[in-house]
Parts: C-alpha cells; sequence; structure tokens
C-alpha cells in the first residue's frame, strides 16, 4: 500500500514537472524582453547664442505657446534698429520721388530771377534796336551794334534758363525714379520683417501639451547651432520597443494587443501594435538553413494603453494575448 502511494507521488510529482516545464517553455516562446522608449522632441534655438533665461523645470507640465527659454538677443535688437532706420530713410526717399518739387521759397527765388532777366532783356532790345538805328543813319559804329546784339541774345538765354529752372521745379521726379525708390522701400521692409522674426525667436516657446524630460544648457552657456536646449515629451508618444522570430510575424498586426510585464508595474500593461518592421535586424549567411533562419528577429513597437504606468528606459517582458496567439 505504502508503495502504491509513493509511486503515485513520484508519478504526480514528474506530471508537475513536465506541465511545469512545457509551460515554461511556451512561455519562453511567446515572451520576450524589451524596453519602454519615447518619441522625443528636441527643441533648440533657430541660431546660435547664450541662453538668457529658462522658463521650465525638468517635470514641468507644458501647454501650446508657453515660453520654454529665452536666448540673449543684443545682436537680434541691433538689427531690428538697423532695419527701422532704412526703412524710415526709404519711406522718405520715395516721397521725395512722388513728390519732387522745389519748395514755395525756392521757387520765389527762380521766379525773381526770371523778372530780373526780363527787365535786362528789355533793356538790352532797346539799346540793340537804339544803335541800329544810329548805323542806319550812319552816327554808329557797326563794331557797337554787334556788342549789343550779343548783350541782347545773352539776356535772352538767360531769360529762357529761368523759365525752365521754374518748370522744372515744379514737375514731380521721373516714373523710374519713383519705381526705384518704392523697390528700395520694399526691400527695407522685408528686411525688418526678417528681423522681426530673429527677434521674435529669441523666446522658444512649446508647440503643444508636453512634459519637460530633460535640460541640456542652464542660464549663461553658449547654445550651438542645432543643439536642443530642452526635450519635451508629447502625450501618447511612449512606446514598447522588442523583438520576435520570424516565425511568430504571421500572429502579429498593426493594432493588435501585446502583454507588457514589468518590475514594479501595477499588473499586466496592455499596449496595441503600432509598427512591424519590414526588415530583419539580423542577417544571416547566404545559405538560409533552419538554423540560421531562426536568427532572424522583427523590431516590433506597440504603443502602451496607460502610459502613465511605465516609465522611459524600462525593461519588460512582452508577451502576446491570447487573441494575438490564436
Amino acid at each position: 500500500m505504502n508503495r502504491r502511494i509513493v509511486v503515485a507521488v513520484i508519478a504526480a510529482a514528474a506530471i508537475a514537472a513536465g506541465v511545469y516545464a512545457y509551460l515554461e517553455m511556451n512561455a519562453a516562446e511567446t515572451s520576450w524582453q524589451g524596453w519602454i522608449e519615447a518619441d522625443l522632441l528636441f527643441v533648440g534655438a533657430d541660431e546660435s547664442g547664450r541662453l538668457q533665461t529658462l522658463k521650465v523645470e525638468e517635470g514641468d507640465r507644458v501647454v501650446a505657446d508657453q515660453p520654454l527659454f529665452v536666448m540673449e538677443s543684443d545682436l537680434q535688437n541691433a538689427d531690428m534698429e538697423a532695419a527701422a532706420a532704412a526703412v524710415s530713410q526709404a519711406k522718405a526717399a520715395l516721397e521725395r520721388s512722388e513728390s519732387a518739387q522745389k519748395r514755395p521759397e525756392e521757387i520765389a527765388v527762380l521766379k525773381a530771377q526770371e523778372a530780373r532777366a526780363t527787365a535786362a532783356l528789355v533793356a538790352s532790345k532797346s539799346e540793340y534796336d537804339r544803335v541800329s538805328a544810329l548805323v542806319d543813319k550812319g552816327i554808329s559804329t557797326r563794331s557797337r551794334l554787334d556788342q549789343t546784339k550779343a548783350a541782347y541774345d545773352a539776356d535772352l538765354a538767360t531769360l529762357s534758363e529761368a523759365h525752365r529752372q521754374i518748370e522744372l521745379a515744379g514737375l514731380a521726379a521721373r516714373s523710374e525714379d519713383i519705381e526705384s525708390a518704392r523697390q528700395a522701400l520694399n526691400r527695407a521692409e522685408a528686411q525688418l520683417a526678417a528681423a522681426r522674426v530673429r527677434l521674435d525667436n529669441t523666446t522658444v516657446a512649446a508647440s503643444g501639451i508636453a512634459s519637460v524630460e530633460e535640460i541640456y544648457y542652464r542660464p549663461g552657456e553658449v547654445v550651438p547651432l542645432g543643439r536642443p536646449v530642452v526635450s519635451l515629451l508629447p502625450p501618447g508618444q511612449l512606446k514598447v520597443r522588442f523583438f520576435v522570430p520570424q516565425d511568430v510575424l504571421p500572429r502579429l498586426d498593426i493594432g493588435k494587443t501585446v502583454s507588457v510585464r514589468c518590475d514594479g508595474c501595477d499588473g499586466v500593461q496592455k499596449a496595441r501594435i503600432s509598427f512591424i518592421a519590414r526588415e530583419a535586424e539580423f542577417t544571416p549567411p547566404v545559405i538560409y538553413s533552419r538554423e540560421e533562419r531562426a536568427k532572424l528577429i522583427f523590431r516590433i513597437e506597440a504603443r502602451p494603453e496607460n502610459p502613465d504606468a511605465v516609465r522611459i528606459g524600462q525593461p519588460v517582458d512582452v508577451s502576446l494575448d491570447a487573441e494575438s496567439a490564436q
């Protein structure tokens, strides 16, 4: 009797061990190690420069358009002032071109010159007529007549020049001069707009809701071009990355769920597959034997349904759900 009991116990233990080994083997085939990754936003300035102010700290929650940091803006302010001065100068030049007329007092001076030239012409004309009559009577010489004629012609030319100066004083600039001045103003305004954008960009804000994950520079440090000052984690940007052998791929599909276990996590977490690599991470030799094909693994990414339950860099174990395992 005792012998039968011992045999039964041994048999039960063997069966239990076999079941346990089978379950362990089955679990090993459908469980893979992975880790938590994040699609971070790395935020930097448009230009290199010295960091002036940090508006956030690591762990802060930010919203859209909330300032993150401010760069020193001495150069941008100087460019802004220079561009504004250039716009004012270009506007003044355009106004002068569009109304390029002499001031009233300048025109009055020209008209006074015209009056003097008219009086001189009348006098020289009278003298010329008088000498011409005397020459006809033989009282005056021919050379005297030539002198009065030259004086008359000079006064006539002076009066004509005075008329032309008064006419030009009332004319606006030529159309090509006005167009050139207008284009110069457009260029100056474009440079002012660019300077304003550069100045505004010294204050960098968040593009949306996120949490501040890491700060790479502190006030007073010089930030090189292309280097981030802070990194942000937007909502829903955590993912589980793991690798599976090729024979598991037919059971996986975009949108299916997997179970995620991690140390310290509250129960089993669910994640939904969002990416399946088309190319293997390991390329075996040219001859694809059965053993070499077993070494092929493919990258899988899944989005946690409860991202607050996991942390970036945390190692996890991923297994197939009952639905995915079928």
